[in-house]
């Protein structure tokens, strides 16, 4: 079975996913790190390289074409959702989790990490705060069509929702 972890950028994703994948004993993918190995070079790179179409039109590749019967968590990128049927087609694979953290958490993750984050890096507090609730109010539409929210949710609390969902 496939799991996928969605989620406003700094939610923990990665995190989640990285902690979450041997307690099931799955494999885990992070979404923009395949793409990254796969191309040969960062996100930002191919954002600035070959633009935000065809790394969108890379992460809708690999959603179609994984196989749903494989054991993995996959960690998607905070956008991926958002962009074509990508969403709907990850409801019928698998089971699509959407790490809904408070605006709190969110933020202090952002802010220990802003220098790994182009798109935040130059952003005070008050414009980061800005930021987020202008793209969550785009993102989440998407984001609430997943199957379970685990709002701030230990990993133990979310193993424990997945085995409830599966059986």
């Amino acid at each position: 079975m496939l799991i996928f972890l969605v989620g406003f950028m700094g939610c923990g994703k990665s995190y989640v996913g990285r902690h979450l994948a041997p307690l099931l004993q799955y494999d885990y993918i992070d979404l923009d790190k395949f793409i990254e190995d796969n191309e040969g070079m960062s996100v930002k790179e191919i954002f600035e390289q070959k633009g935000e179409a065809y790394f969108r039109n890379l992460e809708q590749n690999f959603i179609n074409n994984i196989d749903a019967q494989q054991n993995i968590v996959i960690s998607t990128g905070g956008g991926a959702p958002c962009f074509f049927d990508n969403m709907e087609i990850m409801n019928t694979k698998g089971i699509t989790i959407y790490l809904n953290r408070s605006k709190k958490t969110t933020l202090e993750r952002l802010h220990k990490g802003k220098h790994k984050r182009p798109l935040i890096a130059d952003l005070s507090d008050e414009e980061l705060s800005d930021f987020y609730d202008e793209r969550l109010a785009g993102r989440k539409p998407f984001y609430d069509k997943a199957q379970l929210h685990v709002g701030d949710a230990d990993i133990e609390t979310i193993l424990a929702m997945i085995r409830e969902k599966i059986n």
